[in-house]
C-alpha cells in the first residue's frame, strides 16, 4: 500500500513517528521549581527539593536531605522570604502564611501554607520527601505561589501547636525556591 503512494515502509514509519512527537510537544508543561538547601552556620544539612504543579492548588514535593540527626524528626517549612543571607536562616522570615491561618500539622486544619510534613531522618541522617501538598502552587500571580520563598529545615520536631512556629528549633538549612 505504501509503495503505491511512493512511500517506503521506513519513510512511512518516520512520518508516523514525527506526527507522534508533534502531538506530544503541544501538551502543556507543568510549572516546576527547585530549592538547593545549604547548611546554615555550624551545620552540615544539605539537599535538593523539587516542586511540580499537579493540580490547581497542589504541588508534588520530592527530594533528599542529608546531614540530619539520625533517626530524628525535623521540622520542614516554607518561609515568607527567599533570603538565606543571614547565615542562620533567620533572614527567611516567618512561615509562609497567605491565608492568615494558625500553625498546625499539614493535612489537618488549621494549618498555613508554609506547613509541610516533617522530615524523618534514617539511621544515616538522610530524609526523603515525596508528598503532594495542597494549598500551594507555582503559578505566577497566585497568592499562594511559593516561587521566590524560603525553604527551611529545622533542628527539632515540629510540635504542631506552638504559634506561629511549631517550636521546631534552629534553622539547619535554607534555600530559595526557584
Amino acid at each position: 500500500m505504501f509503495m503505491r503512494s511512493g512511500l517506503s515502509l521506513a519513510a512511512a514509519a518516520a512520518v508516523i513517528t514525527l506526527a507522534g512527537c508533534a502531538s506530544s510537544s503541544t501538551s502543556p508543561v507543568k510549572p516546576q521549581a527547585a530549592a538547593a538547601l545549604e547548611a546554615t552556620r555550624g551545620n552540615e544539612v544539605k539537599g535538593t527539593v523539587r516542586f511540580m504543579q499537579t493540580g490547581d492548588n497542589a504541588v508534588l514535593v520530592t527530594g533528599q536531605i542529608t546531614g540530619l540527626k539520625p533517626n530524628m524528626e525535623h521540622g520542614f517549612h516554607i518561609h515568607e522570604k527567599g533570603d538565606c543571607s543571614s547565615g542562620d536562616g533567620m533572614s527567611a522570615g516567618g512561615h509562609f502564611n497567605p491565608s492568615g491561618a494558625a500553625h498546625g500539622k499539614y493535612g489537618r486544619d488549621p494549618h498555613h501554607g508554609g506547613d509541610l510534613p516533617s522530615l524523618r531522618a534514617d539511621a544515616n541522617g538522610v530524609a526523603r520527601v515525596n508528598e503532594e501538598i495542597r494549598g500551594i502552587n507555582l503559578k505566577a500571580g497566585a497568592d499562594n505561589n511559593i516561587v521566590g520563598r524560603g525553604l527551611i529545615v529545622h533542628a527539632d520536631p515540629d510540635d504542631f501547636k506552638t504559634q506561629p512556629t511549631g517550636n521546631a528549633g534552629a534553622r539547619m538549612a535554607c534555600a530559595v525556591i526557584k
